[in-house]
C-alpha cells in the first residue's frame, strides 16, 4: 500500500502525480474502517481528502504552513503526517485527537474545534513570514458554511493590506453540518451556476473527453486556461472585492486538476482564494446520500452504516425530549420562535422547523448574531429559544452580558452538550457555561436532573418574562422514565429534596444527582444516611434551603458537571459565607483544566463524578471527622 510508505509531508511530495489518486482511495478506505470503530467525523474528512494528499503534494512542509478551519476534514491531514500508526486510536482516551492540536503534531499549526478561524490565523502565520523576510506559503482550507461566520470577515478586512504569500481554499460543500443558508450560501452558487459559465464548463468539457487519447490533455490545459475563459461570461465577485486574486471554481475531487491549479497558484505573491467543490462523504454510499447523519456519527457498521449496538426503542435522549417540548409549548403560544446556529439536527429542532417554518431561523455559523437577533425578537415581544452547544455559545459571551442581559431580555438558552460530550475533547466540552452564565446579572440558570425535569424547565424559562433564562443538559440518553411530566413551571429557585437522610448533604446540579443517588446507595450500606437533594437552579440558589442544610449538616457536598472555577460549588461558598455560615464544604466538579477527551463514562469515573467516585471521596472526607464516621449525625453550624 501507498500509505504504508508515507510517514511524512515530504513523502507525499514526493510522489509522482499518477499515484496521488490511488493513495487517496487508501486513505478514504482507513478513515472509513476506523470511524465505523470509533465514530468521528467521516463526511467532511472523506469529502476534503483529495484536497489534502493535493495541497500536501503542492505545499509540502515543514517549509510551508498549512492551516485547518474546525479541523472536522483533517482526518487525511493527520494520516500523511506521521500519525498513521496512531490513527486506531483517533478520539479514544489516550489516542489521537478528531482535531488538529498543537501539542499532537507539529504538523498541526493551529489548532481548532470551532469554525471560522482558519483565515484569522493564517493571516497571522503569513505576517509572521513577512516580517522575517520568509518566502513560505500559507495555506488556509476552510469550509463554505465557516463563510457565515463573522469572524472570516473581520479577517477578510484585513486582506487588501497583506503583504504575506497567503493561498485560502474555500472547500465549498453547500454545507457546514446541514446545509447551509443565507446570503453566502447563494453568491457561491451563483459563482457555480452562470448559464454561461455552465455552458462553458459542461458542453466544452464533455466534448474534449470524448476525444480519443489526448482528450485528458486537452481538458488539463482547458483547466489552465479557463479562468481567463471564465472572466469573460462570470462577473467580477465579492472576493476579489476584497483583495483576492480569485481561481474556481474547480472539481476539488478531479487531482489532475487540482495538483494543476495549485502549482499555478503557487506562483503568485499576494492573496489568492481557490474555490474548490467537493463532495461531502465521497466514496461512502450511506455518507455521500446523507451527509448531516454523518457529519459526526458514533461508531458504525462498515457495510451498512448503522449504528452499532443500537437497541430499539432505547430510552429518548435529553436533545429529543427538548425538540419535543418545545413543539407542545410553541402550540399553545405563537410568540415562541427557535433558533439555532447552523446545528438544526444537533440541537432537536427539525421538528419545531417542520411544524412551525416562519418561526424557526437557522442563522448559520454565526453565534454572536444568534444571540443579538434573539435580543431584538425579543424586545419586539416574542420569546425566543437560542438552542446552541454549550461549548459555541463561549463565542457570544459579550452578546449574552451587553445585548441581553444588560437590557432585561426574556431570551431562553437552551445549552445542550453540557458538561462532559466524550469523544470529541476539550474543545467541546461545555465545561463553562454556569461559570460564565453566572457571571450575567439577572441571568437565571438552570440544569436538569431527568426529561421531565428538561420540560418542565423549559416550561418555566418560556413563562419567565423579566430576563434571560438558561438550561443546560448533557449529551445522550435521559433518565428513561416511563411517564412524562406535564408542561408546567417549577418554583423559580426551589431544590427538589430527592432522598431524606441525615448527617451528609449531597448537593447536586443537573446530570450528577444520578451520581449522587447511586453514591448514596453505596454510603446507606456501610450505615450512612445521606440526603440527596436536586439542587436544580445555580442562579438563583435556594438561599433558605441551603441555610438550612449547613446548619444541620455534618458534610455539606456539592456535585456538578462544570469547571469548579466560577460553578455552582463556589456559588454555594460564597452565599454560606454571606451568611457567615461554614459547615465542612466539599466542591465536586470538573477540574480547573482542559479534559481530555474519552466517553463520559471514562471521563466521569477518572475525575471521581461516578457514583463510586462520589462515594469514595466523600468517604475519604468524612475519615477525619469522628461523629461522622462512627455513624453520629448531629447539627449545628461549623
Amino acid at each position: 500500500m501507498l500509505l504504508d510508505h508515507i510517514h511524512s509531508p515530504r513523502d507525499v511530495a514526493a510522489l509522482p502525480d499518477e499515484k496521488l489518486p490511488f493513495l487517496s482511495h487508501e486513505i478514504r478506505e482507513e478513515i472509513i474502517r476506523v470511524c465505523s470503530l470509533n465514530g468521528g467525523h467521516l463526511a467532511a474528512s472523506l469529502g476534503a481528502v483529495d484536497l489534502a494528499v493535493a495541497v500536501h503534494h503542492v505545499f509540502p512542509e515543514p517549509e510551508n504552513r498549512i492551516v485547518w478551519d474546525t479541523s472536522h476534514q483533517a482526518y487525511a491531514h493527520k494520516l500523511l503526517t506521521g500519525r498513521r500508526a496512531r490513527f486506531e486510536g483517533l478520539r479514544r482516551r489516550h489516542g489521537i485527537s478528531g482535531f488538529c492540536r498543537r501539542d499532537e503534531s507539529p504538523y498541526d499549526h493551529f489548532g481548532a474545534g470551532h469554525a471560522c478561524t482558519a483565515l484569522s490565523a493564517a493571516l497571522g502565520f503569513s505576517t509572521g513570514a513577512a516580517l522575517r523576510g520568509e518566502d513560505r506559503h500559507t495555506v488556509a482550507i476552510m469550509g463554505d458554511g465557516a463563510a457565515t461566520g463573522g469572524l472570516v470577515y473581520e479577517a477578510l478586512n484585513n486582506v487588501q493590506s497583506h503583504a504575506g504569500r497567503l493561498l485560502v481554499i474555500l472547500n465549498d460543500n453547500e454545507m457546514s453540518i446541514s446545509r447551509n443558508v443565507g446570503a453566502i450560501s447563494r453568491i457561491l452558487t451563483k459563482l457555480t451556476s452562470t448559464n454561461a459559465y455552465l455552458t462553458l464548463e459542461g458542453g466544452a468539457w464533455r466534448a474534449l473527453g470524448r476525444i480519443p487519447r489526448i482528450g485528458h490533455k486537452l481538458r488539463v490545459l482547458m483547466g489552465r486556461a479557463r479562468y481567463g475563459l471564465k472572466s469573460l461570461v462570470v462577473p467580477s465577485n465579492v472576493f476579489e472585492d476584497l483583495g483576492f486574486t480569485y481561481y474556481g471554481p474547480i472539481d476539488g475531487h478531479d487531482m489532475t486538476l487540482l495538483v494543476q491549479t495549485l502549482r499555478r497558484v503557487r506562483r503568485i505573491r499576494k492573496p489568492v482564494l481557490l474555490h474548490v467543490l467537493t463532495q461531502k462523504g465521497k466514496g461512502c454510499t450511506f455518507a455521500e446520500a446523507n451527509p448531516a447523519k454523518y457529519h459526526g456519527f458514533a461508531p458504525f457498521i462498515r457495510e451498512t452504516g448503522a449504528k452499532r449496538g443500537v437497541v430499539a426503542g432505547g430510552s429518548v435522549t435529553y436533545t429529543q425530549a427538548f425538540g419535543e417540548a418545545l413543539v407542545a409549548l410553541a402550540e399553545r403560544d405563537e410568540r415562541i420562535v427557535a433558533i439555532t446556529a447552523a446545528m438544526p439536527e444537533g440541537t432537536g429542532l427539525q421538528a419545531f422547523a417542520a411544524r412551525f417554518p416562519d418561526r424557526f431561523f437557522d442563522v448559520g455559523i454565526a453565534e454572536p448574531h444568534a444571540v443579538t437577533f434573539a435580543a431584538g425578537l425579543a424586545a419586539d415581544g416574542l420569546r425566543p429559544v437560542v438552542a446552541i452547544y454549550s461549548t459555541f455559545l463561549q463565542r457570544a459571551f459579550d452578546q449574552v452580558v451587553h445585548d441581553v442581559a444588560l437590557q432585561h431580555l426574556p431570551v431562553v438558552f437552551a445549552l445542550d452538550r453540557a458538561g462532559l460530550v466524550g469523544e470529541d475533547g476539550p474543545t467541546h466540552h461545555g465545561s463553562l457555561d454556569l461559570s460564565y452564565l453566572r457571571l450575567a446579572p439577572g441571568m437565571v440558570v438552570m440544569a436538569p436532573s431527568d426529561e421531565n425535569e428538561l420540560r418542565r424547565m423549559l416550561a418555566t424559562a418560556l413563562a419567565h418574562e423579566t430576563g434571560p433564562i438558561a438550561l443546560r443538559y448533557p449529551r445522550g440518553a435521559a433518565r428513561g422514565l416511563k411517564e412524562k411530566a406535564e408542561l408546567e413551571p417549577i418554583p423559580l429557585g426551589r431544590v427538589r429534596v430527592r432522598r431524606e437522610g441525615e448527617g451528609v448533604e449531597l448537593w447536586a446540579l443537573g446530570s450528577l444527582v444520578a451520581a449522587a443517588e447511586d453514591a448514596a446507595n453505596r454510603l446507606a450500606a456501610e450505615g450512612l444516611s445521606p440526603r440527596v437533594v436536586d439542587a436544580r437552579f445555580a442562579s438563583p440558589l435556594d438561599e433558605a434551603a441551603l441555610a438550612a442544610a449547613a446548619d444541620r449538616a455534618r458534610l455539606l457536598v456539592t456535585l456538578e458537571e462544570n469547571s469548579l472555577r466560577g460553578g455552582f460549588g463556589e456559588a454555594v461558598a460564597a452565599c454560606l459565607r454571606e451568611r457567615s455560615l461554614a459547615p465542612p464544604l466539599l466542591t465536586l466538579g470538573l477540574p480547573a483544566e482542559f479534559v481530555p477527551q474519552g466517553t463520559r463514562r471514562e471521563l466521569l469515573a477518572e475525575l471521581g463524578l461516578d457514583g463510586e467516585g462520589v462515594a469514595r471521596r466523600v468517604r475519604a472526607a468524612i475519615a477525619g471527622m469522628p461523629t461522622l464516621a462512627s455513624g453520629e449525625a448531629g447539627g449545628g453550624s461549623r
